[in-house]
């Protein structure tokens, strides 16, 4: 339409004049000058005539759109039969399905399909969190409420957990750091753990009312011992001062690991603690597959964790560094201690050593909640 509208204001002889100069054939400017004639609106949504151009592969292929349909939707079901039940479900892989069932098809074509058929790339959602325990709510509430009225008394209340165990060594640390342009900190290529260097295990104590983190970096496995050692540390240069007035202490924990509510070593180390310093322990679990709820991953291990992003812990001397100058705006502070000692596993813990324990069941699921009093000198 362009140019027949120069073709047209040329005059005589414009026809030929514009098609020498820009190449269109003369047939095409004589077909602009009549819909330039007829009315034709230059700005509008459409110029080709209804049903011109070549048919698209799809309208070729009427069975094209439900075959994809049903090899997409089987290998989703986990239809053993689907050939894509055990493989990515990748559009060059679609696209060789289908022409192996007589489609002629590009990989770019299956992925506009695709969208069209109402799918798209996602990745996993984490958000079964498994089975649910019937007074997982109650629990919560529970322990909500005991929290509340220790906090209230001017009584300690601490989050304990063990946080991820971390190589060290010249490793790729998780995250991005400001550094010169096209100098970036050169790690290993492989993660294989280097046997003189071993692995860091951070446990950590959470003093809720303070906001105040203890860790403690251990190097060996992590177990009941290991974690009621970590609560000792925090008592004695931390907690006895901070709470010299209180014979009581609340401990919340995960169900499971080192401080789970199942494991012997874990009640009796908490006895010999209490023992050695006369509190009385009240210990509360989070009911199985809820760690997430637990205050210290995101008051503490988070912050942590955000701290050392893309620093490679190349020694324990650095992960108890990088541990301990971990802050918050919010008034969070972080202290850290490496622990050497050496905590076996395989420990048998009879029977009789846990009847002298001097543990009291509460009312309210005596497996999540009891306490552990001093027992006599």
């Amino acid at each position: 339409m362009f140019v027949a509208s120069e073709a047209k204001a040329a005059g005589r002889g414009g026809i030929v004049a514009v098609s020498e100069v820009t190449g269109v054939a003369r047939s095409t400017i004589g077909r602009g000058l009549r819909e330039l004639d007829s009315g034709c609106d230059a700005n509008a949504d459409r110029l080709r005539r209804e049903g011109g151009g070549r048919k698209t592969v799809a309208s070729q292929q009427p069975e094209l759109s439900p075959t994809l349909l049903r090899l997409v939707d089987d290998a989703i079901r986990g239809d053993p039969e689907s050939p894509l039940r055990w493989l990515s479900r990748s559009q060059r892989r679609l696209a060789r399905e289908l022409a192996g069932e007589g489609f002629n098809v590009s990989h770019k074509l299956v992925g506009r399909l695709l969208h069209q058929l109402g799918f798209s790339r996602q990745a996993n959602a984490k958000t079964r969190e498994g089975a649910s325990h019937p007074d997982r709510d109650a629990q919560f509430r529970y322990i909500n409420a005991a929290a509340q009225a220790r906090l209230a008394a001017g009584e300690p209340v601490i989050s304990v957990d063990c946080k991820k165990k971390e190589l060290v060594g010249d490793f790729k640390n998780a995250g991005r750091e400001w550094r010169r342009k096209g100098d970036p900190e050169k790690v290993r290529t492989h993660d294989f753990e280097d046997k003189e260097l071993g692995k860091a295990v951070p446990y950590g104590v959470y003093d809720i009312a303070n906001n105040i983190g203890w860790v403690s970096v251990g190097i060996d496995h992590e177990t009941g011992a290991f974690a009621v050692e970590t609560i000792r540390r925090w008592w004695q240069r931390l907690g006895q001062e901070r709470f010299a007035a209180n014979k009581r202490l609340m401990i919340t924990a995960d169900a499971g690991g080192s401080n789970g509510w199942r494991r012997r070593a874990w009640k009796l180390e908490l006895q010999r603690f209490a023992d050695e310093t006369g509190l009385t322990i009240d210990v509360s679990h989070f009911p199985p597959g809820t760690s997430k709820w637990n205050r210290i991953e995101h008051r503490l291990f988070a912050c942590i964790t955000q701290n050392w992003r893309a620093k490679p812990l190349i020694s324990l001397q650095v992960i108890v560094s990088l541990i301990a100058a971990t802050k918050t705006q919010t008034g969070l502070r972080v202290h850290c201690d490496l622990d050497q000692n050496e905590y076996p596993t395989g420990i048998k813990i009879p029977k009789s050593a846990m009847r002298a324990i001097n543990l009291t069941a509460h009312a309210f699921h005596g497996e999540w909640n009891y306490t552990i009093k001093p027992r006599p000198p």
